[in-house]
């Protein structure tokens, strides 16, 4: 997937005046973070579950070779292959490799981040081997030629009646007069469109959500399916996953599982929870002849020990994108790459450089709900905070942002100048607001104010509350 993160503010301009794009994202905030409280408010123990699947992450990130050696020994035992690839282009080559060993004409392939990072659906094409996308969400954005919109979600930027125009046009064998008017439609007929592809694939493509050292099995979640045909109907199996995805023991990985899901769609457990062990045996009835396990790092040993190090542990569950007022404003696309969100405006810096996605770090409000909802506990505000400053040492920004953030840097050291300049704007702004509770327009806030109106302060600044409560409850 190339990269147009360069141009973060163009795609979010873009994003923010798309009113179909709105109302998708729009029924976001009452669906994955709802079912979510409502999930973890049936699991008392859920914060301890946190606390144990960080302590696990933390762990394995500091033994990280120990495991992963042993994770290949189980592999090799099991009659599996492991290849070790440290670039994208390494990665491609090694699959490249295996399908054509294989006389593969398609692929088909589970959802996998990872398979977006390393662009393996372009390089396979360009070699003349078809990748089929089987995943639903994943389905109709290749039918559509768009990078997926979020990493658990896919097509969540799209309405039905988006999709039912896709259909449309992509399947044109299909009789025109069909009705496409309810999900249940659309779902049978990607199914059939997909249940020929399966039956006739050489080679099947996953990702892994964890691999686990103590008996070189991986793990796939899914809520379709659809990963178990990728991975059980052609004869070679691959599955592409970056070093981080490690755990010890299959009780560690019942462990995260418990939190992943809850995390994730508000789910106690996925649909599909499969462990995937080497290939085909004597007396098993299916599974592949051949088990691929690419192994990629493509930067992540850099971010070991270092100041990103704790965003390693992350299981890509999505809640923080599900939580994220930016990115419930613009979507995933106008981060401009794999991934999006506060997770990927940390993970991204990281793996392209600074230099190229300089502004995504700035694609917050550090609200630090990202932080409160992550099952692994990542500090996501403090590192998106660490690329501010970096971003600022360095001089990458423009020089009327330098200049904005020395101003508030000299504001905000000298507290009782910020509380006489803040006072009577907050005053004078709740009196010209009284009358409709709002701006249309405000000097200086145009950005806010061209999509949605500014409200109206209702009282002081909040330290002045603060001090009044204070004084108000000294008193009773």
């Amino acid at each position: 997937m190339e990269s147009t993160t360069a141009a973060f503010r163009e795609n979010a301009a873009k994003a923010l005046g798309d009113s179909k794009l709105r109302d998708a994202l729009s029924k976001l905030t009452d669906g994955f973070p709802a079912r979510r409280r409502e999930a973890i408010a049936r699991l008392p123990e859920f914060d301890a579950l946190r606390d144990a699947a960080r302590d696990i992450k933390d762990h394995v990130l500091a033994n990280l070779d120990f495991y992963l050696e042993a994770f290949e020994a189980r592999v090799i035992e099991a009659g599996g292959t492991v290849h070790w690839c440290r670039t994208a282009a390494e990665a491609r080559t090694a699959i490249l490799r295996i399908c054509k060993t294989a006389g593969a004409k398609t692929v088909t392939k589970g959802k996998s981040m990872i398979g977006e990072e390393i662009a393996i659906n372009e390089h396979l094409e360009e070699h003349g081997i078809e990748p089929v996308e089987t995943d639903l969400g994943e389905y109709i954005i290749q039918l559509r030629n768009e990078p997926p919109s979020h990493i658990i979600a896919p097509a969540i930027h799209l309405s039905k009646e988006q999709v039912a125009d896709t259909f449309r046009e992509k399947h044109r064998h299909l009789s025109p007069g069909r009705s496409l008017d309810e999900p249940r439609a659309l779902l049978d007929e990607a199914r059939g469109e997909l249940r020929r592809k399966f039956i006739g694939a050489d080679v099947g493509l996953t990702g892994a959500n964890m691999l686990i050292a103590e008996t070189g099995s991986i793990v796939l979640v899914t809520n379709e399916g659809n990963a178990d045909l990728t991975y059980a109907l052609p004869r070679v199996h691959i599955v592409i996953a970056s070093l981080e995805k490690i755990v010890p023991t299959l009780e560690d990985a019942t462990t995260i599982l418990r939190v992943l899901a809850r995390s994730a769609t508000g789910q106690e457990m996925s649909v599909y929870t499969t462990f995937c062990t080497g290939p085909k045996r004597q007396d098993d009835l299916d599974g592949p002849d051949e088990f691929h396990v690419v192994l990629l790092d493509n930067g992540r040993t850099k971010m070991l020990g270092g100041e990103f190090h704790e965003m390693l542990r992350c299981i890509r569950c999505g809640a923080c994108l599900n939580h994220c007022p930016v990115y419930k404003a613009i979507g995933g696309h106008a981060y401009g790459w794999v991934y999006s969100g506060p997770m990927g405006a940390v993970l991204i810096p990281n793996l392209i450089g600074l230099e190229e996605t300089g502004d995504l770090p700035n694609a917050s409000t550090l609200c630090g709900k990202c932080e409160a909802v992550c099952p692994v506990r990542i500090p996501l505000p403090r590192m998106l905070r660490t690329w501010r400053q970096r971003q600022f040492e360095q001089k990458m920004n423009s020089p009327a942002a330098r200049a904005g953030i020395r101003a508030w840097a000299f504001l905000a050291r000298r507290w009782w100048l910020y509380r006489m300049l803040t006072g009577p704007v907050i005053a004078v702004l709740g009196r010209l607001g009284r009358a409709r509770g709002r701006f249309r327009y405000l000097p200086l806030a145009g950005g806010w104010t061209k999509l949605r109106d500014f409200p109206a302060p209702e009282g002081g600044t909040f330290v002045a509350q603060w001090h009044k409560a204070r004084r108000r409850e000294g008193r009773t």
